[in-house]
């Protein structure tokens, strides 16, 4: 199984908290939807405390990846297609903003930095190496909400983008998507390199709009 977690990578040098493993693992799929997530398997597959699961655990029911049922316990929550595309909907709006301030903010630095990701897409799309592709999109989506400076937008993509990584993963795989998708990256990538902010928020809607238009047709 190929995590679908890159979104929420550790820093380099530093061990993920136990919210942040459970999310990968979740992510990754090694936890099923539906499936009860028990305190004292989870306690001692990762090696924490029974109270640090339990934190971890109502973390995780806030960002909506978990859910907990009444004298059950708590369990990964499924997120339907037509979830998806309700997530994808209000990303819209946050990821074009985002796109805007990285036009308008862009440094030499982030610019030469973005040059190389655009053409480690276009190899990868030309390889057929669907999983780089699908790492490298999240790279790519990471950087330009890095660049943007926007906080509050960052946090809020980032939850979003969490609860939707399944179905996100899947559209990677989907025949000939890569072909689609990858132009629309690039041309995201091109517009902030030429600091051009309303291209770059318009070529954001329009990539967003064809993974709505996806996800309907796969529902």
């Amino acid at each position: 199984m190929v995590s679908v977690a890159a979104a929420v990578e550790p820093a380099p040098g530093r061990r993920p908290d136990l919210t942040q493993q459970i999310r990968e693992a979740i992510l990754g799929g090694e936890f099923a939807p539906h499936q009860r997530l028990i305190e004292a398997d989870i306690s001692e597959r990762f090696d924490a405390t029974r109270a640090a699961v339990r934190t971890a655990l109502l973390n995780l029911t806030g960002e909506g990846l978990v859910e907990r049922l009444p004298n059950r316990g708590a369990r990964v929550r499924a997120i339907s297609v037509q979830e998806a595309v309700e997530i994808v909907e209000v990303r819209m709006g946050l990821e074009a903003l985002c796109a805007r301030k990285a036009a308008e903010r862009l440094t030499d630095e982030d610019a030469e930095q973005l040059r190389a990701l655009r053409e480690r897409i276009r190899a990868a799309v030309a390889g057929g190496d669907l999983v780089e592709y699908a790492r490298l999109n999240q790279e790519m989506d990471r950087r330009i909400r890095d660049i943007s400076g926007h906080d509050t937008a960052r946090q809020l993509l980032e939850r979003l983008r969490a609860q939707s990584a399944r179905h996100q993963f899947r559209l990677a795989f989907h025949p000939g998507r890569a072909a689609e998708s990858a132009p629309e990256h690039v041309a995201i990538i091109d517009a902030v390199l030429a600091r051009d902010a309303d291209a770059a928020e318009a070529a954001t809607r329009a990539h967003l709009e064809g993974i709505v238009g996806v996800l309907r047709r796969l529902d």
